[in-house]
This record gives C-alpha cells, structure tokens and sequence, in this order.
C-alpha cells in the first residue's frame, strides 16, 4: 500500500510503499477513496504537537470501503461505505475525554494512506446525500464544531451567535450547523471575501476583527450575542468578554493567537458569564452529528481537492490558513 508518512519533523511527507495491513480481532481495514487534512497535521510537522514519533502516517479524516474484518469484529461493516470516527479511546465520560484519548493520524497511523485499520467501533455508514470527498471532509472538524455548538454551548433555535474566525474547517461546520436549527449566526474574519462566503452560506453578516471598533459595530448590528464560539484567544479575546450578552456563553476550541493577554474577571462575575472549553467530541457526539448532517442534508464546504501524491503542497497552504472549508486528498 502506499502512504504519505512522516519521516522527520520539519521535512516534507513522503510516499511510501508500505506492507499491507492486517486487521487485529476487533478491527478493520479500510480501503481508503478520500482523506481530509486538519491543522493537527500541519503542526505535527513543524514538531508542534505533543508526542511526535516518526516514522507514523498522518490524516485524522477518512472515508472508505471496508476491506476486511477481524475475527470479532461485526461482519455487517465488510463492504459497507464508511467513515471514520478519529477520536480513539474516549472513555466513559461524556462531560470529558479519558487520559487514554488519541486522535487517529498520532500515534497510530492515520488515513494518508491507501488503507487505514482502525477499530469496529469507529466506523459509520458514509451518509447517502455525500460524495466521497465531502464524506472524509466531515469527521475531525464536524465533531468538534457539534461539541461545541450543543453539547458545550447549548445553542437553541432562535439564538445569536458568533462565530469568530469563519474560514477555517470547524467553524465552517459551526455555521452550517446553527443556521441548520436557526439560529442567527454572524462571523469575524480578516477577509472580506470568507465573510462574504459565510453571509452565502446563511450568515447575517460579518465584521473584519482587525478594523477599530469593530466590537461596537457588531453590538449595534447584532446586539449582544448569548453564544460565542473561539478559537484564538489572544488578545481580541478580551473584547468577548465585552460583547457577550449577560448571562452568555463563550466556547474555546483552540487557541490559534495565544492565551489572552489578560481575562477581566469582573466582567465575567458581573455578566455571569460561562467560558467553557471544548475538544473534539464524545462517541455520542459523533453519532448526533451525522444525524444533524443528514436530516438537513448539509454537505462540507470544501477547498481544493488534491491527489494524495500532493499532501505535502496541501499542508503548506494550511501553514497560513487561506482556504474557506477543507482541503482533500483523493486516493486511488
């Protein structure tokens, strides 16, 4: 089999001819048609990302046929079109994962590659209304953005939201996903363009969070809105704090700009304010968001599609983040 693999931190993937794999009892190998990359994987080269050792076989994403079974795993999955749940070994407690929770792509071998085994117990039927390549786009950034949106923030119909930094894979799941059980949702970016794309895909509008004062436009466009969903952190992370309604909650998953430079913890007393984190998602998570996807039908918004023989230029684009949704790697 071929895979794209991680030789040295720092340097480019290479392809690699690799010897087939075998299923343990409870496993399966899948057949790969199409791969998704996520940040994760750009940092895992540059080294940045905890527990690195390579050689290992990058890519939290994927979307196949089933290969072959162990001989305790279920004979339904033989055949069947599937994607791939990446968060292993969750736990038992839906509020938190276990000190056992990995990500598919690190340690173990992930989905840049022609096959993939992975447990019985990660897959699920590929959705019927999506393509392969939406399929793989789907997993990583799909459960973190539910998470986020419902299981941490509790987002209702009818509530405004804000979703900072629109672009990037979860939260353009994010703002799929709220306009889906309507909400009103607006956005911050730099790019006039991604918020242009973002009022396409249902958002009421949008604010480039390096203009003076765009807090106080947002304020007077939106109100106040009871949920917002982060991923900097940094310094524009005070002004949050400012724009939350009382009562409100902010959801971190990331923290791309740092740790704030400072929390002002009286507004966060006096608001009665929630901050809340969030990473990935639960095995629950992961089931009620295909349900979300395929009751209302949404397909991933997705970049550019590269042959697996071009991962390497597709992480390169990923160091500065241009794209509006996903990158994917089709493999033959």
């Amino acid at each position: 089999m071929k895979a794209l693999t991680l030789k040295q931190i720092k340097s480019p993937l290479e392809l690699l001819e690799r010897d087939e794999p075998s299923p343990g009892s409870a496993e399966v190998v899948v057949k790969l048609t199409a791969a998704a990359l996520n940040r994760r994987d750009y940092w895992i080269t540059q080294g940045m990302y905890p527990g690195i050792k390579p050689p290992v076989v990058l890519g939290s994403d994927g979307a196949g046929v089933v290969d072959q079974t162990g001989v305790n795993a279920e004979p339904f999955w033989q055949d069947r079109e599937v994607i791939i749940n990446p968060g292993l070994n969750w736990g038992h407690d839906k509020s938190v994962q276990s000190n056992d929770f990995t990500i598919l792509g690190l340690p173990r071998d992930g989905t840049f590659a022609t096959k993939v085994v992975v447990a019985a117990s990660q897959l699920h039927e590929k959705p019927a209304h999506l393509n392969w390549q939406e399929a793989a786009a789907l997993p990583l950034a799909g459960v973190t953005a539910y998470r986020a949106l419902f299981s941490q923030g509790g987002l209702q119909s009818g509530e405004t939201l804000l979703i900072t930094g629109i672009g990037g894979g979860v939260a353009t799941f994010a703002l799929q996903f709220a306009v889906a059980v309507g909400a009103t949702v607006w956005v911050t970016s730099s790019s006039p363009e991604k918020i242009r794309r973002a009022i396409d895909l249902g958002a009421k509008g949008g604010f480039n969070y390096r203009e003076e004062g765009w807090s106080k436009q947002l304020l007077k466009a939106a109100g106040t809105p009871s949920l917002i969903i982060d991923s900097a952190g940094g310094a524009g992370y005070e002004s949050l704090l400012s724009i939350a309604a009382p009562g409100g909650r902010i959801i971190n998953y990331g923290a791309t700009a740092g740790p704030p430079e400072k929390i002002d913890l009286f507004k966060v007393f006096w608001k009665q304010l929630r901050l809340q984190g969030s990473t990935m998602g639960s095995p629950d998570d992961f089931a009620q968001m295909l349900k979300l996807v395929e009751t209302h039908k949404i397909r991933p918004v997705i970049e550019h599609v590269f042959p697996l023989s071009e991962g390497n230029e597709a992480l390169q684009l990923m160091k500065s983040s241009p794209q509006f949704g996903k990158y994917v790697l089709t493999i033959d």
